[in-house]
Order: structure tokens, then sequence, then C-alpha cells
């Protein structure tokens, strides 16, 4: 099933999608797009580029040293089953990581050099956050059971993040979403990259502070500033948007962290390479762990832009979660890395 949301676990609920807080709509329920209904033009390589289509564009990165961190949620806060503790020391080797997630821009480039098919696209649905619907009603298949806020969508993927009334006009730097596992990897393959492991992707993210609950420290707001695109309100109903946001928010919107990375809080979930096992920091190896052999589920990072403190507080750096490789929805996608 293409259309299982981001962040299911017991005693934490789920994520949604995103853009700009679209217009009012007279239906209720059902939302106005959020940009002009012009035909998406993101299956063009980037406006300007003089490179070909068939040429992976140059990932903007930063080199990281590696070395040993403690991985894991040293408050104690985290959900019993998603299995952030016990915190145990990591060796990593050097590696080189994205600044920021893959953007609509660079995926259309990759999706007009190879073809590709997302698994959303490929299913004909995908999950949307009530909220950024735009769709008909003939076109809403229905609310994920359990979460209501979440609706299958038909005809909703990459190219149309809140439903068939929707398109990438104007979004072509926000993180692209409705991605599965699968569409992540291939993407990769053809980029002449990789997904981080879980470990590289939270030493990444902690920016090289110890021990702190964000990127930039222990609270998500500094200075009266939101540091990262989360909710703010009663989820699900009223967002009060303090952040400016409702839903996905433009890569580089908010300060990067201590190693140049942005957004490894909130806005989307980033998928991992890894394997999820809730047990598995009590058996993983001090030396680049890998994760688990096998499982059903892998591993995602960072929460979105629907974490709450009431609802899913999986926006820490140590937070955890997972999703069948083949689902997608609207708060999800990747960045990328590559070794050395």
């Amino acid at each position: 099933m293409s259309s299982r949301p981001a962040c299911c676990a017991p005693g934490g609920g789920r994520d949604g999608e995103g853009g700009r807080r679209p217009r009012p709509a007279a239906v209720p329920g059902i939302v106005s797009p959020p940009g002009p209904g012009t035909a998406p033009a993101d299956s063009r390589p980037p406006a300007g580029s003089t490179a070909p289509a068939d040429v992976p564009p140059a990932h903007e990165d930063v080199a990281l040293p590696g070395g040993v961190f403690a991985m894991g949620d040293t408050f104690g806060e985290g959900y019993p089953a998603d299995g952030e503790s016990p915190v145990h020391a990591v060796r990593l080797a050097p590696f080189r990581i994205d600044v920021t997630a893959v953007t609509v821009r660079r995926f259309a480039a990759f999706v007009a050099a190879t073809g590709h098919r997302t698994d959303a696209e490929i299913h004909g649905s995908s999950a949307v956050f009530h909220q950024a619907l735009a769709a008909e009603r003939a076109d809403v298949l229905g609310a994920v059971a359990g979460a209501a806020w979440w609706l299958v969508v038909r005809g909703a993927d990459w190219r149309r993040p809140y439903g068939p009334l929707s398109d990438v006009t104007g979004l072509q730097d926000h993180p692209v979403v409705h991605v599965s596992w699968h569409d992540a990897l291939a993407y990769c393959a053809w980029a002449g990259r990789r997904l981080p492991t879980e470990a590289e992707w939270e030493y990444a993210a902690r920016g090289g502070l110890e021990g702190r609950r964000f990127p930039w420290g222990d609270g998500p707001v500094q200075d009266g500033r939101w540091m990262c695109n989360v909710w703010q309100g009663r989820f699900p109903r009223r967002n009060t948007g303090e952040d400016g946001w409702l839903a996905t928010a433009p890569v580089r919107s908010y300060p990067p962290n201590g190693f140049g990375l942005y957004e490894v809080a909130g806005n989307v979930w980033e998928w991992c390479a890894d394997w999820f096992s809730p047990g598995y920091y009590a058996r993983s190896p001090e030396n680049d762990p890998r994760g688990p052999e096998s499982g059903g589920r892998r591993v995602m990072r960072g929460g979105s832009y629907l974490c709450h403190p009431s609802y899913c507080h999986r926006y820490r750096v140590a937070a955890r979660s997972s999703n069948t490789p083949e689902s997608s929805s609207g708060n999800c996608g990747f960045r990328t890395v590559a070794t050395g």
C-alpha cells in the first residue's frame, strides 16, 4: 500500500503533508490548491540549466570527519516502542551528506532522465494531510484508520502533492514528497549517491552538539523564533502558523546546524538505509552500524511539519520512526550521502 502515512507508532500517532497555507474553501474538508492550477513543469530540468537532462546534478554536500558520538535519547523521553535507548557509542568513518533534502527540482531532473515512476504513481494514490487537500470529493478514497487527518487521495504524487487539483508551481525548492524508500533508492542509483545509515543521519543532524534535544539546543524556539517547521496550535484541527507554514517549507528556510545542514528537524521525514528494529540499539556494533539484516520497515528520521509535543514529538535528533518501503505520504522525503 503506497498511502500509509509517515510516523505511525503506538503512543505517538502519525504525521502529514506540505506547502504554504492553502486558501480557505467553501466546501468543508476540501481545500483549494495552494498555487495556480497550471500544468506542472517539474518533469523538465531546472530552469536555466545547461546540463543535459541525463547528467545528474551536482549535490551540495558537506564532508564530515566521522569519529565517535553518543547515539540515542539522553532525556528518556522517546516512545518506548521506538527503541531510542540505550544511549551507546558509535564510531563512524568519514562521509559526505547533502546540506538539504532532495528538492522537487532535483527529483524532476531524475525523472526527466530516467522516466522513473514512483510507487505512488504506480499505485494511483498517496496520503495527504486533510488541511492541505486539493482534490474533488470523488478522489478522496477514505481516511486512514485511526488517523482521520490523513486522507488516501487518488492522483496524489510528487507532481501533485495535495491531490489532483494541485501541482508543484512555486514548490521547486521544497523537498520532494510522496516518494517511497524504493523511489529514494532509485534516485540515489542515478545520482551516484546512497541513503544515509541511521547512525550517519543522527551524527550529522546533531551538528557537533552532544546530548542535546535538537540540532541547536533543547527548546524548539530561540530568541522568539521557531527553529524548525512543526505544528503550532491544537493538532490536528488548528495550526496557528507561527512558523509561517502549514505544510512543507522551502529548503534553507531555517538556520543550519553546526555542520551546515538545513531542516534536519521538522519539515519532512527522511528515509534512511536501515531496516528498523526497536531493539537494535542494545546489540548494534560500535563501528559503522548498518541496522538489522532484514525487516519489514525502513527507518525514517527528523520528524515533519505535523509533529507536535501533544501528538508526535519525533522531531528530536534521537527520535526514530519507520514505514514500509513502498509507502509514501505528503510529509516524507530524503537526503543522500557519499562515502569518504
